[in-house]
């Protein structure tokens, strides 16, 4: 049996659990919060195993998902770092956090796994980007870790020095299609149509274009090709958008929050 324990269980701890309950089998899980209303409610909805303590939820596990913000990290380091061995994984969520960081807190020891997944887990369709430490891990621990993540959506790893670009592009970005999706519903609002239709055809818009890019291997420049016939509707569209700079907009805002990661 795997034991995993979570400290947090904030959106995306939640999520997380949420999709590892459901797909993964032979697993221990133990998770606490210092919200204890907040961990009232997930406990009555997820059961598992409630743990009073941080020190306790290390106790009960081998995997330990660190699901706190990087503001919380020196105070719960303080506290945890007299009870982790060399048997236990960490899995930082944190973005900007890195594995030499956490080492010098915790201990060289200590395995570390830096990841940055995101809030769609919720509904089994993250997109995780996953780093290990450089120790010597037993192959049953790499597995695990990437069952982990393959349990709410998809996983790929990358080397250390890569994850704070995956910030960016897929653990803020759903943030930025939301906002798009948004936008495309109000305008249709704005057109006519009720507002629970505008979503549904908008969320499923982007649903399926990204399917298209994921299932065919088409450059997604090719795909937006196909949809612009000449003098149409489409193309008219896609020229206002550069000559609001979409693109641009996207490209700097991406920048912003890469820049963001250095400062944590």
């Amino acid at each position: 049996m795997q034991k995993i324990g979570f400290i947090g269980t904030g959106n995306m701890g939640y999520a997380m659990m949420k999709g590892i309950i459901k797909n993964l089998n032979g697993i221990q899980l133990t998770y606490t919060d210092a919200n204890k209303e907040k961990l009232k409610e997930v406990h009555q909805e997820l059961g598992q195993n409630l743990a009073d303590n941080n020190i306790a939820c290390i106790q009960e596990s081998k995997y330990i998902i660190l699901a706190i913000k990087p503001q919380y990290f020196k105070e719960v380091f303080e506290e945890i770092r007299g009870a982790l061995t060399p048997e236990h994984v960490m899995i930082s969520l944190s973005p900007g956090v890195t594995i030499e960081r956490i080492k010098e807190d915790l201990g060289q020891t200590i395995k570390v796994v830096r990841s940055m997944p995101n809030t769609p887990a919720l509904v089994g369709a993250g997109t995780s980007a996953v780093s290990f430490s450089k120790d010597t891990y037993i192959q049953e621990e790499r597995d695990t870790v990437k069952a982990i993540f393959n349990a709410f959506g998809v996983m790929v790893e990358l080397p250390e020095h890569l994850m704070d670009a995956v910030v960016p592009v897929s653990g803020s970005s759903p943030a930025y299609v939301y906002m798009f999706i948004e936008a495309m519903a109000d305008a249709a609002v704005r057109m006519g149509l009720p507002r629970d239709m505008a979503y549904q055809l908008a969320a499923g818009t982007v649903l399926g274009s990204a399917k298209m890019v994921l299932e065919t291997g088409i450059h997604p420049g090719a795909l937006k090709d196909a949809v612009c016939s000449p003098g149409g509707t489409t193309i008219e569209a896609v020229a206002e958008l550069e000559k609001n700079g979409f693109r641009s907009a996207v490209m700097e805002a991406m920048k912003s929050c890469y820049d963001k990661t250095k400062t944590i």
